[in-house]
């Protein structure tokens, strides 16, 4: 049985072809390091590791970049409250994160990319795509995305344009449309800056994950993934800027739902994450990614201190009589898989 997936644009199951036989190149889109990881972070890490080593195991040699936003609104505003600078902030994030991964035993990216070690190829990307038509710059420093000129557009989340809400980013007073989004955002006192065509000023989210993808992965990969939060605006964005600059980008969309507490997402604005590193106080880094992975990766996960303990102990007891059976049969040289695993690893990591 070949390997089925969940695609989201599509909303179907099926088939996994890459696009060269034997490969697989995936991007995630990774942490915006601006304070210390929640489950929620994490869960995506964890259910990408579980389909990158699927993948291996199935004889695929797998790509995995991961990405870093290092450079951000949020980063900007927390280093101010924890007067330090933004560089410092998010430095001290990632390492936190890292470390995170590493006590869930997820595997290193293949390329871990900085957004702002990408400037150049953030810069050209947008050059290219004024150049075409698809893009422009008022003349305040910023550049935005013209929505109306792409052939199309939301095709993940399936919206209406007229239907959408006007974009939060930049000044409205210089957009053709209420829709567009920055891919540039000119310079302001205090922030930092790079120097460009049409004047200094720092990337827009959603341009640093199309230059990264495109400088580790070229025009067209086969799988993007990421939370099911990201699907619009972030992963609709990336797709309108990439197929504007003539790019096809990725072949198959794959999001993560999300760990709820009391049925609500968990997310630091709503007050009620629980950081991974409050919870390795209390379970082992793998009883905590064995809880992480127990659902499948696109139903939601509800947390509760009982369901943890209750999912750690379950683990220990799995633990031990492997434990015991070694003991008594000795170390299994092939292990082997059973084919009711497989083929539910096949079908979509079920």
């Amino acid at each position: 049985m070949s390997i089925q997936l969940y695609d989201s644009a599509t909303r179907e199951i099926r088939a996994f072809k890459p696009l060269n036989p034997g490969a697989v190149s995936i991007y995630l889109c990774g942490a915006t390091v601006q304070a210390p990881p929640h489950i929620g972070h994490v869960r995506s890490g964890i259910n990408f590791d579980i389909l990158r080593r699927w993948l291996t195991h199935s004889g695929y040699q797998v790509t995995f970049i991961r990405n870093v936003t290092d450079i951000d609104d949020k980063i900007l505003q927390n280093a101010i409250k924890e007067e330090m600078p933004w560089w410092a902030l998010a430095l001290k994030y990632e390492r936190v994160f890292t470390h995170a991964y590493k006590e869930l035993n997820v595997l290193p990216p293949t390329y871990e990319p900085r957004a702002t070690g990408h400037i150049t190829q953030m810069i050209e990307l947008i050059e290219k795509l004024i150049s075409r038509g698809k893009a422009y710059a008022p003349g305040n420093g910023d550049v935005y995305l013209d929505v109306r000129s792409l052939d199309e557009y939301l095709t993940i989340s399936k919206q209406k344009l007229d239907d959408l809400l006007i974009s939060p980013d930049g000044d409205q007073s210089f957009k053709k449309n209420p829709q567009d989004f920055a891919l540039w955002k000119g310079a302001k006192p205090g922030e930092p800056s790079w120097p460009t065509p049409w004047g200094a000023g720092r990337p827009g989210w959603h341009i640093e994950c199309s230059a990264m993808a495109h400088a580790y992965l070229g025009e067209a990969f086969d799988i993007h993934g990421g939370g099911l939060d990201l699907v619009f605006p972030h992963h609709e964005n990336e797709i309108a800027q990439s197929n504007a600059a003539g790019y096809p980008f990725a072949k198959l969309w794959m999001h993560n739902a999300w760990v709820t507490t009391a049925g609500e997402k968990m997310s630091k604005s709503l007050g009620n994450s629980l950081r991974v590193n409050e919870l390795l106080s209390k379970v082992r880094g793998i009883e905590l990614r064995w809880y992480l992975g127990s659902a499948q990766y696109r139903s939601m996960l509800e947390y509760s201190p009982e369901a943890l303990e209750e999912s750690a102990a379950g683990f220990r007891r799995v633990e031990n009589f492997l434990k015991r059976a070694k003991e008594i049969i000795g170390q299994n040289p092939e292990m082997k898989i059973s084919k009711d695993f497989a083929a539910a690893m096949d079908n979509d990591l079920a």
